[in-house]
């Protein structure tokens, strides 16, 4: 039981520490794409972000937007497939949990073709829950449901 509770506390800090790493790559992507695209003279992300996108063009930085997307949602899927194996001993939830990232996925991609502002809106921030420990938080919370003293 000590073993599952400090694993679970290593993953959930790893999680953070990630989701952290994300929030600082996109919002410097953020505001390189938006220098880029509105041809400023200036950019207001970190200097050591400019220099690793130095030379990317608009479409560049688009491709790299989503390519980090989709490694953060797989960073996310993965650590949360591996809270489910750790905290009920087994994969029996792996199903629920690649269902889960997929239908929101799949959700926030039909809103997102809407063209509705609002509802576009609302995309973001699906996109947003898979690529933060969001889902893993609410697993682990979920997991706790049953035998508080699992920790």
């Amino acid at each position: 039981m000590r073993s599952t509770r400090a694993s679970s506390a290593l993953l959930l800090v790893f999680a953070t520490v990630m989701g952290g790493l994300r929030e600082f790559l996109f919002l410097n992507l953020n505001y390189q794409l938006d220098a880029v695209a509105r041809d400023r003279p200036f950019s207001y992300a970190h200097s050591v972000f400019q220099g690793w996108t130095a030379g990317m063009d608009l479409a560049d930085l688009t491709r790299l937007k989503w390519a980090l997307a989709l490694v953060f949602t797989a960073v996310m899927w993965s650590l949360t497939v591996g809270m489910g194996r750790l905290r009920a001993g087994d994969h029996r939830h792996t199903p629920v949990i690649s269902a889960l990232f997929v239908g929101l996925g799949t959700l926030a991609l039909l809103l997102h073709l809407t063209h509705q502002p609002a509802l576009q809106a609302v995309s973001i921030k699906l996109l947003h829950a898979l690529q933060y420990p969001v889902l893993l938080f609410i697993g682990w919370a979920a997991s706790r449901l049953g035998d508080p003293s699992k920790g």
